[in-house]
């Protein structure tokens, strides 16, 4: 199990939950002195706020305030409680408003970003609430934090080759076949928009697809495909320095689909799945792709660069066009692709498209379930014609700049023809202050919703 769960322990101290309406009920449960040092400390039981008990008869612990009445509830409030708490063990007394959840908000909330800067363990340990399955709920407290170390380390450790081991230890983790395609051999095996973005990199840092497969033949389909910009200076549309300085979090989106796959493996769901990542490092230099350049695609489509700086969906088009030929029942992709989307929703809330209405409600159901925020944006297509260009079949931007996270799915849709359902998620991947469960650097959005939706509709094997 994650480090952060137990099964069970005798001196574990109380977490006891409280809300205006049942605050005196709980005060009531606890020792004389306890109530006597609660009163005293004019405590109220506001959502977020903490009170440590003394250890009077054996109880100490804490009481923790959470949201009442109607309304959205944050189910991940107790994620605070790591950063709260004194090192040891500690169990729920009392319910709140979701225990698997605010168990899983718990280790979320004690994750670290140690790499560089070592830190002790504080050693705030949880034991797991009854009937949470904790090998379930440590797999995905597990992909979570990959996605966040992945996105957290700087590109100077994290450039195509890194992720590329990443994924390639992954697959080795659970018996996943793998390949990688890297450099000029790009160009020979047809991914020609990929090799464009790629190629002004150092030759140690050369564009590649990456691919792992794991599964049964004869299994539904689902492809995963994560964009792997691993550094993203804008190319010679280059970025303003304060645009630039959290480009090491561009390669989020093979970081969200490398923890998907590790829930979906470690699950050993009935799917035959296919991960696709093309990593590349958008760098500036004499034979970088310039604006106005036009390049074949794997499609078969002729693509007019009309911004080097919109070269996430470029990568991706090859890569969607690699899986389209499949015909997968699912095609999913994901990638930090738009400033349009955050300026729309916020980082929080990514944005999702998809044609099939079905998958669209499922995908609301199970993020609104799992407190993976998402929400629907359309697939507007009187915005189509806004990228057609006027010397090859389609170009990378869209005149005027507006309704960007549209016309960005709107250009991915073009390479993709085949697939039964496809689903396309413009995620942020950074919490830019830290949130309760959500430590501030890199997230994993989306991953937790899909997998939750992916284990309904195809089970275990």
């Amino acid at each position: 199990m994650h480090p952060t769960f137990i099964a069970r322990s005798k001196t574990a101290q109380p977490i006891w939950f409280v809300t205006q309406a049942n605050f005196s009920k709980v005060i009531d449960k606890l020792d004389k002195r306890t109530r006597a040092f609660v009163k005293a400390s004019g405590f109220e039981p506001r959502p977020g706020r903490h009170l440590l008990l003394p250890g009077h008869d054996g109880t100490g612990g804490a009481l923790f305030g959470i949201e009442s009445g109607k309304g959205d509830k944050n189910a991940f409030l107790p994620g605070l409680l790591p950063g709260a708490l004194p090192a040891g063990v500690y169990r729920f007394a009392n319910e709140p408003h979701d225990a698997r959840l605010a168990a899983l908000a718990f280790a979320l909330g004690s994750y670290r970003f140690t790499r560089y800067r070592k830190t002790k363990d504080k050693a705030v340990r949880l034991v797991l609430p009854d009937g949470v399955d904790g090998e379930e709920l440590s797999r995905i407290a597990e992909g979570v934090m990959l996605a966040r170390d992945l996105i957290n380390t700087p590109a100077n450790d994290m450039g195509p080759a890194d992720l590329e081991a990443a994924a390639k230890e992954l697959a080795k983790q659970h018996g996943a076949k793998f390949r990688s395609i890297v450099g000029d051999d790009l160009l020979k095996q047809n991914f020609p928009l990929i090799h464009a973005v790629g190629r002004a990199a150092d030759a140690t840092r050369a564009p590649r697809l990456i691919e792992l497969r794991w599964g049964k033949t004869g299994d539904p389909k689902v492809t995963l495909v994560g964009k792997g910009v691993c550094f993203d200076t804008g190319g010679l549309d280059l970025k303003p320095e304060s645009a630039m300085l959290i480009m090491k979090k561009d390669m989020g989106g093979a970081a969200t689909m490398l923890a998907l796959a590790h829930m979906i493996m470690g699950a050993g769901l009935k799917i035959a799945l296919r991960v696709l990542i093309p990593a590349v490092e958008n760098s500036v230099a004499g034979d970088a792709f310039r604006p106005l350049d036009v390049y074949p695609s794997r499609k078969g489509m002729t693509v007019e660069i009309g911004n080097t700086d919109a070269e996430g969906r470029l990568i991706l088009a090859d890569a969607l066009a690699l899986a389209d030929e499949e015909k997968p029942e699912l095609l999913i992709d994901a990638g930090t692709l738009t400033g349009a989307a955050r300026v729309a929703l916020g980082p929080e809330l990514p944005p999702y498209y998809t044609d099939d209405d079905a998958l669209a409600l499922d995908v609301a159901k199970h993020a609104a379930a799992e407190n993976d925020p998402l929400w629907r944006l359309p697939l507007w297509m009187r915005y189509d014609q806004n990228i057609d260009s006027k010397v090859a079949d389609v170009n990378n931007v869209a005149a005027g700049g507006m309704a960007g996270s549209i016309i960005c799915a709107l250009f991915m849709k073009r390479f993709v023809s085949a697939a039964k359902s496809w689903l396309h998620f413009d995620i942020y991947a950074w919490t830019p202050s830290a949130k309760p469960g959500r430590p501030e650097g890199g997230e994993c959005q989306a991953a937790r919703a899909v997998y939750a939706l992916l284990k309904e509709r195809y089970g275990r094997a």
